[in-house]
């Protein structure tokens, strides 16, 4: 670890700790010194292995099936000559998993432009439509193809849910695509999309971070992104340094707080029993 500006960062942690302790709280906001501290520990961490990322350190992301996947059902699609669709949720862009599908669409238009693979991608939202439509716009200028692009390949269906899931259902039956995806958010028409699909022999591969729709689409898919899995899609598939440290460092993140956790808990059982006079929560809440 010799990144400069990850020791500058830890070394201001601890000068304001040393601070804190010393002068005590006229210069802090009594009960949110630990919320404090938490966001410069969390930022510091994954301002780290972003510049890592940046340097082209080896930082390993576990391999995830779905995403391998891609580009098979891409290829499957150019090999028996059928479309590929694309399916991102049926809500705004006000949505996260919506701005994830999004991106994530981008990708896939990169692979059907490189194949010269027909695209259709039916929205339900006007907004959603427009990002589309850039998103694949400058994925296939990316792969030296604009000729191969038009707008209608990102076309506007309705706002109603079940009527979207009707005009869904009716392309994949008149255009039987090989391949079909499914990355945003999704509400009760995912099984109804997913059981389409499956009748017609496509190969599926959904992502999206509603609890309820997973067990839907884990049934009736080939592949499933499941919650977090489909957030870190976008920096697994474009290898993006910012995208691939900010994964990384949320995950060390993690790490460290289920370890803080079960210290804690360790910690609380062994004073609660007398064995140890050291409170946690007393420790954790400065007060």
């Amino acid at each position: 670890m010799n990144d400069k500006k990850f020791w500058f960062t830890l070394g201001g942690i601890l000068v304001l700790f040393i601070i804190y302790w010393i002068l005590g709280h006229p210069y802090f906001i009594e009960g949110r010194v630990n919320m404090f501290f938490a966001i410069i520990i969390a930022a510091s961490t994954i301002i780290y292995f972003i510049n890592k990322a940046k340097r082209g350190e080896d930082i390993y992301l576990r391999t995830i099936p779905g995403l391998k996947a891609f580009e098979e059902a891409v290829g499957r699609s150019t090999e028996m000559g059928k479309p590929v669709l694309y399916v991102p949720g049926i809500v705004d862009m006000d949505q996260v998993e919506t701005v994830a599908g999004v991106i994530i669409l981008g990708h896939v238009a990169k692979m059907t432009a490189q194949y010269e693979t027909p695209l259709n991608v039916p929205v339900a939202r006007s907004i959603v439509m427009k990002a589309g439509r850039e998103s694949v716009r400058e994925a296939y200028i990316m792969q030296g193809r604009p000729d191969l692009f038009h707008d209608d390949m990102v076309h506007y269906l309705t706002d109603d849910q079940f009527a979207y899931a009707a005009g869904v259902n009716g392309i994949m039956m008149r255009e039987k695509p090989a391949a079909v995806f499914y990355q945003g958010k999704f509400y009760a028409e995912s099984l109804i999309l997913a059981e389409t699909g499956n009748s017609i022999g496509a190969i599926q591969i959904a992502g999206t971070a509603s609890p309820a729709q997973i067990p839907f689409f884990v049934t009736a898919c080939d592949y499933t992104l499941i919650g977090e899995e489909f957030f870190a899609a976008s920096g697994y598939l474009s290898k993006d340094p910012k995208l691939v440290g900010g994964i990384k460092g949320a995950d060390v993140l993690k790490v460290i707080l289920i370890a803080l956790i079960l210290v804690s808990i360790v910690l609380r059982l062994f004073n609660d029993l007398g064995w140890i006079n050291f409170d946690i929560l007393k420790f954790l809440t400065i007060q």
